[in-house]
């Protein structure tokens, strides 16, 4: 499908489940910004949970989002259960916006939604010479290092620079794969990788579905372990969040707001160097790229490099939609 024509498609429905033009807007711009990145679980798969949500009365369309100035640089947003796109497009803006003010920002965000890929608002950033740190908590799904139950999200770490030219963008879970890939490969019924996740027995599964009822394995064992407790304290406890576990699952609790937490740091990188940074950062990426390629590799990559290639390559194609999906989406634009 076309972007313009799915661009149309996304906003009239996210229109008809009561969101304003601009929210709407807000909302389907991230959709399709994760199609064209190629993070499909982070994309249209998740269009229908969205909708579903705000049925259901667990995600407000017409929030009334509150900004309280704590200081010039700090700012705590209570995103009022909104849509997690809406609460984060503000929350990023506000800490670039206070970056560039003071040189460095922070910004809490609280009673929102799932977000989307946090790539998509530190390249914002970045792109407003901006250095940035993204972090956001979510529903159980993988278990704390000697425990063999689920408690923590695949909590993802998120760190973007500038570079002069393609931003450095690594935007990572804390699990061996992230949830929304694991859920795609459900609705769409596929396998998924052997190694990134356990059956609720405990035992390595490819079963997607499987997977979902079980847990998802950390990077690095008991090192991802730490790190997701830690982006949950960051997003979750920080903020004033839901955490440890109380973050609803968007697909399969609809119970109540999911109360996710966001946390956003930006930094002004002249703040110590001044104009130099750039050249510092040309000089670091090229020390790098020059080292001596391992067996199998021609080139080495910096985080963001096979993110921005990709978004290149799709931006004059049409966006392949799968069946199941492309038909959820026409039925939701068929509801009156």
């Amino acid at each position: 499908m076309k972007v313009s024509k799915l661009k149309s498609l996304l906003i009239k429905i996210f229109k008809k489940k009561g969101l304003n033009h601009i929210d709407a807007l807000i909302s389907t711009n991230a959709l399709i910004n994760a199609e064209m990145v190629g993070a499909y679980g982070h994309g249209l798969s998740r269009l229908k949970m969205y909708c579903d949500r705000i049925s259901k009365k667990v995600i407000n369309p017409k929030p009334r989002i509150k900004v309280k100035k704590i200081s010039p640089s700090i700012s705590h947003i209570d995103a009022d259960d909104s849509i997690g796109f809406v609460a984060a497009d503000i929350g990023i803006k506000k800490a670039i916006d206070n970056a560039k003010k003071t040189g460095i920002a922070l910004v809490a965000i609280k009673n929102s939604g799932h977000y989307g890929l946090s790539g998509y608002y530190a390249e914002q950033a970045v792109k407003k010479n901006l250095m940035v740190f993204c972090f956001t908590n979510g529903p159980p799904a993988l278990a704390p290092h000697g425990s063999k139950k689920s408690l923590f999200g695949t909590n993802p770490i998120c760190f973007g620079v500038p570079t002069g030219k393609t931003p450095f963008i690594f935007d990572t879970s804390t699990s061996m794969i992230n949830r929304g890939a694991i859920r795609r490969a459900s609705k769409l019924g596929q396998k998924i990788p052997y190694g990134v996740a356990l059956d609720k027995n405990g035992k390595i599964t490819t079963d997607a579905n499987k997977a979902l009822q079980g847990s998802q394995i950390p990077i690095s064992t008991f090192r991802g372990s730490g790190l997701a407790w830690m982006v949950d304290i960051l997003s979750g406890v920080l903020t004033g969040s839901s955490h440890s576990g109380k973050t609803k699952d968007p697909f399969d609790d609809l119970t109540g707001p999911q109360n996710m937490g966001h946390l956003f740091i930006t930094i002004n990188p002249k703040i110590f160097i001044g104009g130099n940074f750039l050249k510092e950062m040309k000089i670091n990426i090229s020390r790098v790229k020059r080292l001596p390629k391992a067996k199998g590799f021609t080139s080495i990559l910096y985080p963001g490099e096979r993110r921005n290639k990709t978004y290149r390559k799709n931006l004059n194609k049409d966006i392949f939609i799968p069946s199941k999906i492309l038909k959820e989406i026409n039925n939701l634009n068929a509801i009156k």
